[in-house]
């Protein structure tokens, strides 16, 4: 069946959801030699790069499948999942929904002793790990059996039952925020949850240029790598998911040997992107990047756009339409976290946007979106920051074993995301800060980590990225910038003049001085907001010291 029908009928059956996708893919007559998922490791015989079909994908998860049952898992047990390889990751969680199971996948850099802690927060009945993840654990007794994730696609795929037939609220995953900076928080989603937007936006119309053949380098174990994978088989596109995100000339180089016409990423891999002179690389295959998580930078943004390549329609002398391939790429933009299970928001930027300013566009037709005044619960005026607060099919249906959680966030209906935001009167919004990050400095004068940086960003085209250490001493306020130079950059110039400019006067009142970030101190793996956390807390660990 063509992929334009597949489509049409997966939109229209309302028993499609984010824990069947695979099998009524098949049901509705896809064929089994089309696309599945290709990894970058060797997994189950099958030679890293190399894409899987769908049929073969759907062989790996009913080994997994068969494999979990036999070995006593079944409908609603909560099992972890804490292995390295996208591979192991996504046929793991397959093989577990496969039987009504809930996969509870987590973030490969956690460490062992709070990985240990949320595994019993959990409640999980069984842990899926690898040796590398073993040696993190270090001995420690989890109290529960422990699945070595090489052994589960030795299954015999004849074997597996039939797939559970999910209800739509039943969960298919728990995901987590943080996770690196703190305990992590375990996010339920459900089977309708995280499929309402690829259902009303992806799959309502024409398959988007530039989604034919996907590069992800989103986290796997994240609310956004199964949403990806889901789009990617809903729309038969070819889709290789790395394993790591962080490492941009690993991106970089994923891209000049796939070429794909299409990259997924979270801000952080848009800031190592930064780093490279792109025009010197073979990117003329892309034509689409996708953004989600933290809202992306423009310079990093404007880096991106001005490379790559995609089709337009012209006119003929005749007047026929033609098809020409031309330089430029575009950015999708989305604000986004584990919690909505999408981004409530969209904006696309070309190599002639100028909108930005951390502007996150115009929400989604699904969003009902609201800033509100925490103290009263109204709305804020155009122009005036407030609270996010999101009311959307998309939405976590809570916390796992954590009601007091779950409520906390929750305020007039709407579901508090941690962001500070604003509207203009053409109603773009425009993202300021997370709540935690903003800093009161008094007499209605804020400062906002996230705008700051984009003024910084925009204001001294030697620095590629930068964060911003604020902290309270008997004297008020006071502020450190850290800069990350481009390689270019002489490292001894002094960017304290052009900081201070950049910056609001109120917020560069605070400021104590500006430090280069040298590159092997930058840490490496998180995604961007925890990698800054992360930043801020080795710089005040070295102030402590000094």
């Amino acid at each position: 069946m063509a992929s334009t029908s597949i489509r049409a009928a997966l939109a229209a059956d309302p028993d499609v959801g984010a824990g069947n996708v695979l099998h009524k893919l098949i049901e509705h007559g896809a064929a089994l030699d089309g696309p599945g998922i290709a990894f970058d490791v060797d997994v189950d015989g099958f030679p890293a790069w190399q894409g899987l079909t769908l049929g073969e994908l759907r062989d790996r998860a009913a080994a997994r499948a068969a494999w979990f049952q036999a070995n006593g898992i079944t409908r609603r047990d909560p099992v972890a999942v804490y292995v390295t390889s996208s591979a192991d990751c996504f046929l793991n969680w397959m093989g577990l929904v496969w039987l009504g199971a809930i996969p509870a996948l987590m973030n490969p850099n956690i460490a062992g002793d709070i990985a240990v802690q949320y595994i019993a927060k959990l409640r999980a009945t069984a842990l899926v790990t690898d040796a590398a993840h073993l040696e993190r654990l270090a001995g420690a007794d989890v109290g529960i059996p422990v699945i070595d994730a090489a052994d589960t696609g030795t299954g015999d795929p004849a074997q597996a039952p039939a797939p559970f037939r999910h209800h739509a609220d039943d969960p298919i995953a728990i995901t987590h925020s943080s996770g690196t900076t703190r305990m992590p928080t375990a996010v339920v989603h459900s089977h309708a949850s995280l499929f309402h937007a690829t259902r009303k936006i992806r799959l309502s119309g024409p398959r988007a240029q530039g989604t034919e053949r996907i590069l992800s380098a989103l986290p796997a174990p994240h609310a956004a790598g199964i949403m990806t994978i889901n789009h990617a088989l809903s729309n038969r596109s070819d889709l290789l998911f790395l394993s790591q995100q962080s490492d941009g000339g690993a991106v970089l180089d994923a891209i000049e040997r796939w070429k794909p016409t299409g990259v997924f990423g979270f801000a952080v891999t848009w800031s190592e992107l930064a780093r490279f002179d792109l025009t010197q690389h073979e990117m003329d295959s892309v034509s689409l990047w996708f953004n989600t998580g933290d809202c992306a930078h423009e310079p990093h943004i404007r880096n991106l756009v001005n490379v790559g390549s995609h089709n337009t329609v012209t006119r003929s002398a005749e007047g026929r339409p033609v098809v020409q391939r031309v330089k430029g790429s575009s950015f999708v933009d989305g604000l986004g976290s584990t919690e909505m299970g999408h981004s409530a928001f969209h904006i696309t930027h070309s190599p002639d946007t100028e909108r930005y300013g951390r502007c996150v566009g115009v929400p989604h037709v699904f969003a009902d979106v609201a800033l509100l005044d925490t103290t009263t619960g109204e709305e804020v005026p155009v122009g005036q920051v407030g609270h996010f607060g999101l009311k959307s099919p998309t939405l976590a249906p809570g916390y796992w074993n954590d009601h007091a959680n779950t409520y906390k966030h929750r305020l007039n209906g709407y579901y508090l995301t941690g962001d500070l935001m604003f509207r203009d009167a053409e109603g773009y919004y425009y993202h300021v800060d997370r709540a935690v990050d903003s800093v009161d400095l008094g007499g209605g004068n804020w400062l906002y980590t996230a705008m700051s940086e984009e003024q910084i960003l925009r204001a001294v085209p030697d620095v590629r990225d930068c964060t911003i250490v604020s902290f309270k001493t008997g004297a008020g306020v006071v502020s450190d910038v850290l800069l990350s130079l481009h390689e270019s950059a002489d490292p001894t110039t002094d960017h304290t003049a052009a900081v201070t400019a950049a910056l609001t006067p109120a917020a560069a009142a605070t400021l104590r001085k500006v430090v280069v970030f040298p590159d092997e101190n930058i840490v490496t793996g998180p995604t961007g907001k925890v990698r800054k956390f992360l930043m801020r807390q080795r710089h005040l660990a070295e102030l402590a010291n000094a």
